[in-house]
């Protein structure tokens, strides 16, 4: 399975000069704990809500600073067309838990590890199916004498 098809899709983004305030209120409106920061279609770095925190308010900036002061510009990537196993060893290689997703340079998407999560469960859910289904079909209590006669 690819990446792009587990991926969120489009990513909030915000340029580098945009104030804290403005970042936040996009958090907010897009229920999102990152935004990626980038100028003419170039990832230029990523902020969390941790460094929203930590950084800014903790840091002692204003609501108007703008948002490349607290971003980390050193950000692992993942490509469109990279199988979920590369996600997972770069989620385990960086200690990350935000992908941002490029196509040929461009951000197109960002993948999560709750993204990957809800890729397992599903996964989950279509192998537990047709146990289930053959659970709710057996008689409840111990197996009938007449299974144990015919059991090999």
């Amino acid at each position: 399975m690819k990446v792009s098809e587990v991926m969120t899709a489009p990513p909030v983004s915000v340029a580098p000069h945009a104030p804290l305030l403005e970042v936040t209120r996009r958090m907010t409106e897009s229920a999102v704990g990152s935004v990626l920061v980038v100028e003419g279609g170039v990832l230029r770095g990523i902020v969390t809500d941790r460094d929203l925190a930590v950084r800014g308010l903790g840091g002692g900036l204003g609501c108007e600073a703008p948002v490349d002061t607290v971003m980390s510009a050193e950000v692992a990537t993942v490509d469109a067309d990279d199988d979920l196993q590369v996600a997972y060893r770069t989620f385990r290689r960086t200690g990350v838990r935000r992908l941002p997703v490029l196509d040929a340079g461009s951000v197109v998407g960002v993948l999560t590890v709750d993204d990957l999560f809800l890729d397992l469960f599903r996964r989950l859910a279509d192998l537990l199916g047709p146990v289930a289904w053959s659970v709710l079909q057996e008689p409840p209590g111990p197996p009938s004498a007449v299974a144990d006669r015919n059991a090999p």
